[in-house]
């Protein structure tokens, strides 16, 4: 009688990184690592110990080695990997995880076959929009020239400067290899959630979006002769692609680019929004504010001085305003492209 065959007993993977103070790139790919079938239950280990390092299956942000497949390091003095050919910025320890292993990522959290071209547009958005910035963090690359002043402190509310205010004080009365464990999970957890955020962002509501952009730019000469006016039913992030499509369709006259985005409040809101379309993407600057006369404006004054019934608001600023109506919303663009 044959016996069942005994059931291998797996030994957890092991990731390595250094111990003592720790930033958010090591966090974060760490993060990253479990976030892979093969990872989800690997074991941690904080060490400087080279010999002790060596014995784990995977190496991060110490040893002084970048092969791409154990070691990911990014200390060493010839060290110039960037992302792609496109991009200036050194990677970190999370830059170089993310290159390496950000499509099985992807497409495991979103349950998209790893060939699918969605994964190649995820993969280098995301760079794009976070992991840059963290690799440039940790790089010590600043995003302006050194000539150019501040207007204010925003570091204080950097992700970076979070991670860093969970390293245990320097007189901390109790300070254990343990508990400098247990801070840098914590900072671990934090960088990943932000990150599993964005990558959940990009691949469920910002990528659908973009087939409602390619429709509205499609559509938007119903509105406007020159095409200056797009609608969508509900509000959707529509400026990242928007500004892409322009490129891709080859849009470079100013008067024949949209104006304006006029959307409705959602399901059981009646109200409409209209919205100025800015001069990039990521600029507090209009291409064309609405009409100087009706910024502050609320209400009936604001139907009174626009001549244009439904009113509801217009911000101060001029680039976003609200009317009941579809009609109304729609005047209210039509008329400001006039003024």
């Amino acid at each position: 009688m044959a016996l069942p065959a005994k059931r291998l007993k797996t030994t957890p993977l092991r990731i390595g990184t250094h111990n003592g103070y720790f930033h958010a790139d090591e966090a974060l790919a760490v993060y990253m690592l479990r976030l892979l079938p093969e990872y989800q239950d690997s074991v941690l280990t904080r060490s400087r110990d080279p010999v002790v390092l060596e014995e784990c299956d995977i190496i991060v942000d110490v040893q002084g080695q970048y092969d791409g497949t154990k070691h990911f390091d990014h200390h060493q003095r010839a060290f110039s990997e960037t992302f792609s050919p496109e991009f200036q910025t050194k990677l970190s320890s999370a830059g170089l995880i993310y290159k390496h292993f950000a499509p099985q990522i992807i497409s495991h959290r979103l349950s998209i076959p790893v060939d699918d071209p969605s994964i190649t547009l995820l993969y280098n958005k995301v760079y794009r929009d976070f992991i840059e910035a963290i690799d440039a963090n940790d790089n010590g690359i600043s995003a302006y020239p050194s000539d150019i002043k501040p207007a204010f402190n925003d570091k204080s509310i950097s992700l970076p400067s979070l991670v860093g205010l969970l390293n245990p004080e320097w007189n901390d009365p109790v300070k254990t290899q343990e508990s400098e464990n247990e801070k840098f999970l914590e900072a671990s957890e934090l960088m990943g959630t932000v990150f599993v955020q964005k990558l959940d962002y990009y691949g469920k509501s910002w990528l659908p979006a973009r087939g409602y952009v390619v429709k509205a730019m499609e559509s938007r000469f119903e509105h406007d002769e020159k095409g200056r006016i797009l609608v969508f039913s509900e509000s959707i992030p529509w400026k990242d692609h928007l500004f892409t499509l322009e490129v891709e369709t080859g849009i470079q006259e100013e008067d024949k680019k949209p104006q304006y985005v006029l959307y409705g409040e959602g399901a059981g809101k009646p109200n409409w929004r209209i919205q100025c379309v800015p001069v990039s993407k990521d600029s507090f600057e209009s291409r064309k504010p609405l009409p100087e006369p009706w910024r502050g404006m609320r209400d009936d004054v604001l139907s009174e001085v626009s001549g244009i019934p439904g009113g509801v608001f217009v911000h101060a600023s001029g680039f976003i305003g609200g009317n009941k109506t579809f009609e109304g919303i729609l005047e209210m663009a039509k008329k400001s492209l006039e003024l």
